[in-house]
């Protein structure tokens, strides 16, 4: 059995190591490649796609862009507006986000819930946070505040969400003044190897929060992270999101579940968390 990863650039990704781990584990003969592919040779490749592979995972900056080549696209894709997971299956080309529910899984594992009546912030508005900012309105969160350098174009970039009457948009200076709450969820790069010292939040306003979430994952603890943690709130990075978003994908791509402790095995044995 065949599957790829599909993107622009994709020189440092860990999606092979980690599917192969699953297939080791699970006893499967698999095989994950990686596939560059230029934005004006995408459409020819989705086609050309259903003859060797099973399924493909989508990354940047092709997770949008691939919608309007799919016969199927999952309730909670659509909702998102993006899709990171393609399964051919019987002529279609069916489209899902898994990055939704490794998301979930995610702040299940670090004990992160419920959310229910909650006061949340997410910190960005790029790709990352759309399945972020879905999950989180499907938790039924009191409030999700979303910080981002500019409200108004960050509006007009989630237009087509569904959730968007939910969300509030503010900018980094009206967040310092805001209190704080349950959660907050960084799902910018500041602070990604190798820029490591910086952080998107000053340390008395990351202190605020009961739980910080960062989606970075290199290094395993960021200074957001340790601005938390200083303070004595729980942290956790996304390493174990980015095994669970996979191992989610190929529950679909072989029809069948896969137990929960596959995840976190994995987890631990690439990067210790």
């Amino acid at each position: 059995m065949e599957f790829a990863l599909l993107g622009e650039k994709l020189g440092h990704s860990l999606s092979p190591q980690i599917h192969n781990l699953i297939f080791r584990k699970l006893g499967i003969e698999g095989k994950y490649d990686l596939l560059e592919i230029k934005k004006q040779d995408l459409d020819d490749a989705i086609e050309r796609l259903e003859d060797k592979y099973i399924g493909v995972n989508v990354t940047i900056p092709y997770k949008i862009a691939v919608m309007k080549k799919l016969t199927f696209i999952s309730p909670e894709a659509k909702a998102i507006g993006a899709v990171n997971t393609i399964y051919f299956s019987k002529g279609e080309r069916r489209g899902y986000n898994t990055d939704y529910f490794g998301f979930g899984r995610l702040l299940e594992h670090n004990a992160v819930t419920p959310l229910e009546n909650k006061d949340v912030v997410v910190l960005g508005s790029g790709g990352a946070a759309r399945a972020v900012l879905q999950y989180l309105v499907d938790s039924g969160t009191k409030s999700i505040t979303v910080a981002t350098r500019s409200p108004q174009d960050a509006t007009k970039k989630f237009s087509n969400f569904e959730a968007l009457p939910k969300l509030k948009f503010v900018s980094y200076e009206q967040l310092i003044e805001q209190k704080g709450g349950a959660l907050i969820v960084n799902t910018t790069p500041v602070g990604m190897y190798p820029y490591i010292d910086g952080s998107p939040l000053p340390q008395e306003v990351v202190a605020r929060y009961a739980s910080a979430v960062d989606l970075i994952y290199n290094p395993v603890e960021t200074l957001f992270m340790s601005y938390a943690k200083a303070a004595g709130r729980s942290t956790c990075n996304g390493f174990y999101m980015l095994v669970a978003q996979a191992v989610a994908a190929e529950e679909i791509w072989l029809g069948r579940e896969i137990q929960a402790g596959l995840i976190a095995s994995i987890a631990q044995e690439i990067q210790g968390v």
